[in-house]
């Protein structure tokens, strides 16, 4: 086991200077599929990703929240991200949600991630332990000194019960290989002042599908999406609307979408897309314990939401 306080920049720089990876604009939060035995149905999560790709995502999270990351082994983590990056090679990138909130586990993961193939790191701020934001600062510091690859922070207090503050995201905009953050603290102020106060080249991807089109009109760089696995060409046309100055029609698209982007979170992520995907045909398993399907009264009102909106993703031929 490494030790926690391990110095790791040697690491980091030793195939020489950082060079950034572009992840892109649209990147998909991927559900983890399992089979009936509650295994990872690693062909399936391949055959997925390549779909999800298919349909607007640039890059995929994988073994982040919406990938049911608290409910996989180390083991299982790692191969994902090396089977997900084979699958999709080139055309696009691979996020690995490799932290929590056991530095030196998290540290050890990221690794892993590198050595397989990924991309890129998504780092969460940990749940539980409620650091400092000194103790946030110093976490995210050894997470980045400790590899080659570029690091999202992701601030999303809903599920850590602590936010990471703009000054604390200012001052980790610094480290070189962290180019970025996934930001779902719900603040449009703070979030303003991140976008405002970091690096040019600092993005800022909107961490809710309902705050992409506010975000990105005041400078954020694009979306980590849950609707994407369903809806991805139709949210990536509203982004590009965004990107050629046409906020009227934007907006439009916008509400027009904003059913789907509040209905799939009717109750805990992912419960209603996993069920949403396994409806239109893209058979991804039922959640991992704690989580369930949901039941007759939700799933009836999924069934509601999915007949209003044209699926984007294309369902596995049998």
């Amino acid at each position: 086991m490494m030790e926690p306080n391990v110095n790791c920049l040697a690491i980091a720089t030793e195939e020489g200077p950082f060079m950034p990876t572009e992840i892109g604009r649209l990147i998909t939060a991927m559900v983890t599929p399992f089979d009936a035995d509650g295994q990872v149905d690693y062909e399936q999560a391949k055959r997925l990703a390549s779909a999800l790709v298919d349909s607007g995502s640039d890059g995929l999270v994988v073994t982040g929240t919406t990938g049911e990351g608290p409910a996989l082994s180390m083991e299982e983590k790692a191969r994902l991200y090396g089977e997900v990056k084979d699958a999709i090679g080139s055309r696009g990138a691979v996020i690995a949600g490799t932290s929590d909130n056991n530095t030196t586990a998290s540290i050890e993961l990221s690794r892993e991630a590198e050595q397989v193939g990924a991309d890129a790191l998504l780092l969460t701020v940990p749940a539980y332990n409620k650091p400092p934001q000194e103790g946030l600062f110093q976490h995210f510091r050894a997470l980045a000194e400790c590899t080659n690859l570029p690091g999202m922070l992701y601030n999303v207090p809903s599920r850590t019960s602590l936010n990471m503050t703009n000054d604390t995201t200012v001052r980790l905009s610094q480290i070189e290989n962290i180019i970025g953050i996934k930001e779902a603290s719900s603040d449009p102020v703070q979030i303003a002042k991140v976008i405002r106060d970091t690096p040019d080249d600092f993005r800022v991807w909107s961490g809710n599908d309902d705050e992409t089109f506010p975000i990105m009109s005041m400078g954020g760089y694009g979306v980590v999406s849950v609707a994407a696995h369903l809806i991805g060409n139709q949210i990536k046309q509203m982004m590009g609307l965004i990107l050629e100055g046409d906020v009227e029609a934007a907006g439009a698209e916008h509400l027009r979408l904003l059913d789907m982007f509040k209905g799939l979170f009717i109750v805990s992520n992912p419960i209603p897309v996993k069920y949403g995907l396994n409806t239109v045909g893209f058979d991804v398993g039922n959640p991992r314990l704690p989580l369930v399907p949901p039941d007759s009264r939700t799933a009836e009102q999924l069934d509601e939401l999915l007949d209003r909106y044209d699926i984007d993703i294309n369902a596995p031929a049998d």
